[in-house]
């Protein structure tokens, strides 16, 4: 970037540009949260300077401990702090939309042709590579939050709760928040890292430049902007589920779908890999509408696409009515389920930060808040290794039996059913990850490739 441009992108950025790069970040989204995040970061802090290093990181924190895709609520906070609500449901919007295009479209594909030979042996590569991100995420993530004995202590309590006691996801949250905060007062620093621990970027940002000239009103907490949010939002939730019960009846599957993940977008801490726990638990064992290893296809599905890794319940969703579509076809039905499902997950998204950013924005320097926040990346490690352990299951081993009575019926496998050829595809996946560095998409493409090579030479 010219020095020349780099000082008009600092000065004043149109809604229309920044369009267009919401689009761009939209499409390139792949790898994740961790990816995400940092390809925002890149474009946003330090290529074209439009948010300081610090407001990055406290939105980034704030959106950490909201039920959702962190990712995308980040991108929700940065548009709303660039301009304002439009700004917000544009870069929201944008995040998503290429992926939940993408992963409709693979849905639809999956649902006619995922039982011919050929395609489930590309299934098989891409659930050993699906089982080798989770192991990279919960190193990834380990690494970065048990920086300490007492976070290391949360994680493991994290992991029993909801392994052995079917604990909830947002008591576990709350809990490692409140242990956080606890143990901030007790011993200050020992816990939490300090605020602005990462260098800021230099030279003025674009949101600099707002500040001076009086431009960031919004972010200034009001009461009557607060419900007039709530009350959009309320509506907009209502007029799908009232529109779909008119079509298929009030029993049918797609409102027992908009109403599930209603409250799975507003109970499930932790992000795609620890909401996957909860959404497996009901979609695969409550409400049969999907088995276990299919849950494994569509997060392989959803790895494969960018945007969050969240957009596996779309595919939980078209799945579901494609198979119970009552009255309508099948497709029409499974069209409507992947519609509705997303549209209850992300709505809630908009709501969390048109709601709570600008009284997030009056304490970016609330230190309890952050270490609050540090306790909940503990317990995201802890069930992050509950949800390892259920994949590695179901990916290694040819026959599982139910045992046990935690969040996900403790599947227990029968050693000696162990498929040789799942533990050395996921031990490639793990290398190309961990030694080569290997991005996502070429790592699924890999494995897909060589399940298929494999099953035609076989």
């Amino acid at each position: 970037m010219s020095a020349e441009h780099e000082a008009h992108a600092v000065d004043a950025v149109s809604l229309t540009e920044a369009a267009r790069v919401w689009a761009k970040i939209g499409c390139l989204s792949f790898g994740g949260p961790a990816g995400q995040i940092a390809l925002m970061h890149r474009e946003l802090v330090e290529e074209r300077r439009w948010v300081d290093e610090s407001r990055f990181l406290h939105a980034l924190n704030y959106c950490a401990m909201l039920p959702g895709p962190e990712a995308q609520q980040l991108a929700i906070y940065l548009g709303w702090l660039l301009h304002r609500t439009p700004g917000g449901v544009v870069a929201g919007t944008l995040f998503v939309l290429p992926g939940l295009v993408a992963v409709l479209a693979l849905s639809v594909l999956y649902a006619r042709l995922h039982a011919l030979p050929a395609v489930a042996s590309i299934f098989l590569g891409l659930k050993c590579a699906v089982l080798a991100l989770v192991v990279e995420a919960l190193m990834r993530v380990g690494k970065r939050a048990l920086d300490s004995r007492p976070k290391i202590l949360i994680a493991a309590s994290a992991f029993v709760a909801i392994a052995l006691f079917r604990a909830p996801f947002p008591a576990i949250m709350v809990g490692a928040a409140i242990v956080g905060s606890v143990l901030h007062r007790l011993a200050p620093g020992a816990f939490a890292r300090p605020a602005g621990a990462t260098p800021t970027t230099a030279g003025a940002t674009l949101i600099d430049r707002m500040a001076d000239r009086g431009e960031l009103d919004h972010t200034r907490p009001s009461r009557t902007q607060s419900v007039r949010v709530v009350a959009v939002c309320a509506v907009l939730w209502a007029l799908p589920m009232v529109l779909i019960a008119a079509l298929g009846g009030s029993r049918s599957v797609l409102v027992a779908e908009g109403l599930f993940f209603s409250k799975a977008s507003l109970v499930t801490f932790g992000g795609a890999y620890a909401v996957l726990a909860y959404v497996a638990e009901h979609a695969v064992h409550t409400h049969g509408w999907l088995s276990a290893s299919e849950m494994l296809d569509g997060l392989g599905l959803a790895e494969s696409t960018p945007g969050p890794l969240i957009l596996v319940v779309e595919f939980v969703g078209f799945l579901g009515a494609y198979r119970h579509p009552g009255t309508l076809s099948p497709l029409v039905a499974g069209v409507l389920g992947a519609l509705i499902t997303a549209w209850v997950t992300f709505l809630p998204c908009f709501v969390w930060i048109f709601l709570g950013a600008p009284h997030v924005e009056a304490l970016r320097q609330n230190r309890p808040i952050s270490a609050a926040l540090s306790g909940i990346t503990a317990a995201v490690v802890g069930v992050i290794a509950n949800l390892s352990l259920w994949f590695g299951i179901h990916v290694l081993f040819a026959r599982i039996g139910e045992g046990g009575s935690g969040p996900l019926h403790w599947p227990v496998p029968e050693l000696t059913s162990v498929d040789p050829f799942a533990v050395a595809c996921a031990a490639i996946a793990l290398v190309l990850l961990l030694r080569f560095k290997l991005g996502v998409p070429m790592t699924l493409l890999i494995c897909a490739s060589i399940a298929l090579v494999t099953k035609l030479l076989a």
